[in-house]
């Protein structure tokens, strides 16, 4: 019998048969498997998904593709992923409708159910082999239907992986032993308690220290509890970062859980979070997952390595990622996103700022919490200042438009400790008049340290435009490529450090309003919904300084552009006056209001892509994009990021010059990309990689400047 070749090490010509690379798949994705009870299908996955490769012409085609046999002619189609899912079909008729689209896509991805019927319409190749494969397999029983196409997602993930890593430990065998060095969970649980032991000594007994300590203890004391729904309502101040992962680390202990995910809406909140949790546990032991982050700048070259590694597939005991990152690779067809899935499984999954949840997309992401503890073992915290409504009916615009939420959420914290009143550090003043940009920027100069909050990039500029330059006068927009925001934010900081710094004044957009630790007596914040304003309003008096703070929230002349952001308003004025904004009854009645003005849970469809036997795993997957993104992603010209590109047009694209590149970009609109371009200020130096080079196009106090003022005065000259 001629021998299968599954791979071929070019290196020194060395072959993996194909029956040792099925061998090894099988057994590492029953194991992955085995979390949700499924073992033996991974195991049956594992053994069927490369059997296409007994193809004479994939025979052929894997030797001319190596240069191996560079001469060998390719005789018909050397496709193998399909025949698989083929065999599975007259193996196991009773149960191959829940195998054929994983093997089928396992390079691909998964199939829309038409498409994936049109390719199972092919003939088994003649020489293809069709051993019996002797299993014990069992249909799941799922109590929804919205379960099957997670169910279908999570088999897929265990095999992409397992087919991954054991390619990789055949053709990168010193890449592959990087992987899976990182300490138990018992052992950051020591770590943990360590740190938070040596922060109690250096405390000084003040209110807000008992709050954080009592709060403590409550986490403690519930982490014993089993798999389920919690959340954690804690005010701003009140110490719930290290709070909810203590609850984790001790919650995942007892339940013989796996991992901790931390999943986080803003960049500048993760980065924090990520700083905070590797300054505890160790770099080795926290993996920061987003697009902004790069890898490659630690000085150990071996842990950046495996630090890299790790994002393809999650096996790290703690993981801080982006709503993004997760919820869209849930819902994905894509190998290398589906990758990771399997290890969300009996993991405990902590949603920061969950007020953030993208109400158009909340009926699918409710049912997937759902499935995810009842199918996977997954516990779920919510943390929140302001803890929006996902329990019981959700009801929209009309009763049509109602979705179910969660059936219980245990409150650690319980209300009676009443710590929205016990952390009151601001008091929360609503204007009554209307004013344009110059009014409110006089209202500004009147106060020495002041952060103003607006809705807009424009907005942002117009009002810092009009300040006064005294003192320290900053700005901070998404018209400031990442590497400008971050110095902003330090130069902020560390100004607010220094008491001889008597002025300081800042202007910003909302990325500054979740998760950025800063303390400024006096905050102004344009109207907005009411968890917005509370989180803005969490920026002033944050420390307690002062016996009270001030928050004014005000509104310009011109109306809020129509869309999200005049809903959330409109449900805050919907409210009436008379409330405690800073009550959980205050948020409750919010977001009732806010529900209310809803048309749709579920803008892509995804019940009647998903929720039945004919899955769309391709369609429901371009339909799920959290963010509608429009725009083109440009590099600018600040500190040395023309050197690097530079560096791009030479050599090409590259994992790490890409990633120190993206700290100097910025996102436009359609609109301004035109007026760039109308300009002659922007170069496409490499396909869908463009450059404003021009420094006068990048200002260093506002960013990114689309008017062509330099194009207007060249003219009048």
């Amino acid at each position: 019998m001629r021998e299968i070749i599954s791979h071929i090490r070019t290196e020194d010509w060395a072959i993996q048969p194909n029956e040792e690379h099925q061998e090894g798949v099988s057994l590492m994705a029953s194991k992955f498997a085995a979390n949700f009870g499924m073992a033996e299908w991974g195991r049956v996955l594992g053994l069927l998904h490369d059997k296409g490769k007994e193809k004479k012409a994939f025979q052929q085609h894997i030797l001319k593709e190596s240069k191996k046999d560079p001469l060998i002619k390719v005789e018909g189609d050397y496709r193998h992923a399909y025949v698989g899912a083929l065999i599975a079909k007259v193996l196991f008729p009773n149960f191959h409708l829940l195998m054929d689209n994983v093997l089928m896509g396992h390079h691909r991805g998964l199939y829309d159910d038409g498409d994936m019927k049109e390719v199972l319409k092919q003939q088994m190749p003649d020489d293809v082999t069709i051993e019996k494969v002797r299993a014990d397999l069992e249909i799941p029983r799922l109590e929804k239907s919205k379960d099957i196409h997670h169910l279908e997602r999570m088999l897929y993930s265990c095999l992409v992986d397992a087919d991954f890593l054991d390619t990789e430990a055949f053709m990168q065998p010193e890449q592959s032993r990087l992987r899976g060095k990182y300490d138990s969970l018992t052992i950051l649980e020591e770590k943990l308690e360590a740190y938070m032991e040596g922060l109690k000594k250096n405390a000084p007994d003040t209110e807000v220290n008992r709050i954080r300590n009592e709060v403590q203890n409550w986490c403690i004391e519930e982490s014993a509890n089993p798999l389920g729904f919690y959340s954690l309502t804690v005010p701003t101040g009140g110490g719930k970062t290290l709070a909810s992962v203590l609850w984790a680390i001790k919650h995942a202990i007892k339940n013989g859980l796996k991992r901790v995910i931390v999943a986080i809406p803003y960049t500048s909140i993760i980065t924090q979070t990520a700083s905070v949790l590797r300054n505890i546990f160790g770099v080795e032991n926290v993996l920061e997952h987003h697009s902004n982050v790069d890898h490659t700048a630690f000085d150990d070259k071996e842990l950046s390595q495996t630090l890299k590694l790790a994002t393809e597939n999650w096996d790290y005991p703690i993981i801080v990622t982006t709503n993004v990152q997760l919820f869209e690779s849930l819902f994905s067809n894509k190998p290398s996103d589906c990758r990771k899935l399997h290890n969300i499984a009996k993991s405990v999954l902590i949603l920061d700022e969950v007020q953030t949840l993208p109400i158009e997309f909340l009926g699918p992401i409710i049912d997937t919490f759902d499935t995810l503890k009842r199918v996977f073992g997954v516990s779920i915290l919510f943390t929140t200042a302001s803890q929006p409504k996902l329990k019981g009916k959700i009801q929209g615009t009309n009763p049509m438009v109602t979705i179910d939420g969660l059936s219980e959420i245990h409150e650690i914290v319980p209300r009676s400790a009443n710590l929205h009143d016990r952390l009151r550090r601001v008091e929360l003043e609503f204007e009554e008049f209307r004013k344009n940009y110059d009014e409110i920027a006089e209202e500004l100069s009147q106060h020495p340290r002041v952060l103003c909050i607006v809705n807009t990039r424009k907005d942002a500029k117009e009002l810092y435009s009009r300040l006064p330059k005294d003192g320290i006068c900053l700005h901070l927009s998404r018209m400031m490529c990442p590497d400008h925001v971050m110095d902003n934010i330090d130069r902020i900081k560390s100004a607010l450090k220094d008491p001889s710094n008597a002025i300081i004044r800042v202007v910003a957009t909302q990325l500054i309003e979740a998760g950025v630790d800063i303390d400024f007596p006096v905050v102004f914040r344009q109207e907005a919904g009411l968890d917005s304003i509370l989180q803005a309003a969490g920026r002033c008096n944050r420390e307690g300084k002062l016996e009270m703070g001030k928050a004014f929230v005000f509104g310009f002349q011109k109306p809020l552009p129509p869309g999200f952001m005049a809903q959330t308003n409109n449900a805050r004025i919907g409210m009436g006056k008379d409330h405690d904004w800073f009550s959980p009854e205050a948020m409750e009645a919010y977001f009732r209001q806010l529900y209310s003005r809803v048309d749709s849970f579920d803008k892509a469809n995804i019940k009647d892509l998903l929720y039945k036997p004919e899955m769309q795993f391709e369609t429901a997957a371009s339909e799920f994009q959290l963010i509608d993104d429009d725009t083109t992603s440009v590099i600018v010209n600040w500190k040395n990021s023309m050197d690097l590109v530079v560096r791009l047009k030479k050599d090409g694209v590259a994992y790490s010059l890409m990633k120190a590149l993206s700290q100097f970009s910025v996102n436009v609109r359609k609109g301004d990309i035109k007026k760039l371009k109308d300009a002659g200020a922007i170069e496409e130096v490499l396909e869908g990689i463009f450059v404003v080079g021009d420094s006068a196009f990048y200002d260093k106090e506002v960013g990114l400047i689309t008017d062509n003022y330099w194009l207007e005065e060249s003219l009048i000259v």
